[in-house]
């Protein structure tokens, strides 16, 4: 068995990067790797880095898998868990921990005592777990004796998230609620009711505490993309609490996450295919964000045509309210706000950067959109071209590169 790292190495790590916290939370993910990329460590590492963490991992198990199931599980030794846990936690600092597949039933227990050591250092250091015990796939990813161990884990986290089936198996309880109690009772750990193998279009997830219940009802999504939902949403759980979200705001905040990566799947495979990790931008995340911006036009038709030209993708198309939103590549919305009493005046400007900005300017230019001017150095050290919408509105196309946020006279 590898030696623990000294608790104080632990605490020293968290201390001196305490004050990094709030920008970049540092969350230790426990769990096997899936090689097709949708679920465990891939979907964990995806979901924490889209908001804004630093992802570490102690590999539990290698597995050769797809979107049609789990070919083969080889699990790593308890040992080498260990070590990549001690490795991480004594030299970068761990704001919160997830668990996800856990690999063997000696595993769950070497790891449980790890926590718990950590625990007594940091009693306030979040642990979710993810009680892995089938692939969305239905393969098997738990045996008995592993889920046998599970107990010890739920010891020392601060909430599990199993599904029904899960939570069915961990308990033996057929109503969800009484299961649920039953391993808060038991454990101590709050108990996250997630309601995605319920039959219908109503979907209803509740979290249970010692002394509250908070539920969520929404919308099934139709779709077949959903491998490695779970794992994402416990990430997602790990990244806000270690941000210092209480835990009912926590879990919104990843079930508002996991709902966009659905809606954004990209379609990949043949069978339950992975999340849109990667466009869940600017859906969820810490503070004020700049996400719409509206503009007032005079004629509908002329500015959707404008807006379209540009690039950008529309996705609310209202002539009858005089109203149209369009998609920017980063998930930001801008919109037109048809108004024809309106006096627009050149006092705000609109900025769309783009890679492209030469030869996108010079293909605008010969379909015939007239250019204030074309692309142009400026002394800030952005590359920019200016045109007006139909309606009169300042837009600049540009180009700026690191030059937007970190130019030489940044304040910080």
């Amino acid at each position: 068995m590898s030696t623990p790292v000294h608790m104080e190495q632990i605490v020293s790590g968290n201390a001196a990067g305490s004050a990094a916290v709030s920008s970049t939370a540092r969350i230790l993910v426990i769990a096997g790797s899936d090689s097709g990329g949708g679920a465990g460590i891939q979907a964990d590492i995806k979901t924490i880095t889209m908001l804004g963490g630093h992802a570490m991992t102690a590999i539990t198990a290698l597995t050769a898998q797809n979107t049609l199931g789990v070919d083969a599980v080889h699990p790593v030794p308890a040992e080498m868990v260990l070590a990549q846990i001690d490795a991480v936690a004594g030299d970068i600092g761990v704001d919160a921990v997830k668990i996800g597949m856990i690999g063997s039933a000696f595993t769950a227990v070497q790891v449980a005592a790890r926590l718990e050591a950590m625990k007594a250092e940091l009693p306030d250091l979040p642990i979710v777990f993810d009680p892995v015990m089938v692939a969305t796939s239905g393969s098997v990813l738990a045996d008995e004796a592993t889920v046998a161990a599970f107990g010890k884990l739920m010891k020392v986290a601060t909430i599990a998230t199993p599904n029904l089936p899960e939570l069915k198996a961990l308990t033996a309880e057929e109503d969800p609620v009484a299961g649920a109690l039953h391993l808060v009772g038991e454990h101590g750990c709050a108990v996250l009711i997630k309601g995605g193998h319920e039959e219908g279009d109503a979907l209803a997830d509740a979290l249970i505490e010692t002394d509250n219940m908070t539920s969520w009802q929404g919308q099934r999504i139709d779709t077949t993309s959903t491998h490695g939902t779970g794992c994402t949403l416990a990430s997602a759980i790990a990244l806000f609490l270690a941000e210092g979200s209480t835990l009912a705001d926590a879990v919104a905040r990843a079930r508002a996450f996991v709902r966009v990566a659905l809606l954004e799947a990209p379609g990949l495979g043949q069978g339950s295919g992975p999340l849109g990790h990667s466009q869940v931008r600017l859906d969820v995340g810490a503070g004020p964000r700049l996400n719409q911006v509206t503009v007032t036009g005079h004629d509908y038709a002329k500015s959707v045509d404008f807006y379209r030209r540009l690039g950008l993708r529309q996705i609310v198309d209202s002539p009858e309210n005089g109203y149209a939103r369009f998609e920017t590549a980063g998930g930001a919305t801008m919109s037109v706000q048809i108004d024809p009493e309106q006096e627009i005046t050149g006092t705000v400007a609109i900025y769309f950067e783009c890679d492209d900005l030469d030869e996108r300017v010079e293909r605008l230019a010969r379909s015939g959109l007239p250019f204030e001017h074309g692309p142009r150095n400026q002394p800030w050290m952005w590359r920019e071209a200016c045109l007006k919408d139909p309606s009169g509105n300042i837009v600049f196309l540009y180009k700026a590169g690191e030059a937007r946020r970190f130019p030489p006279w940044r304040i910080d």
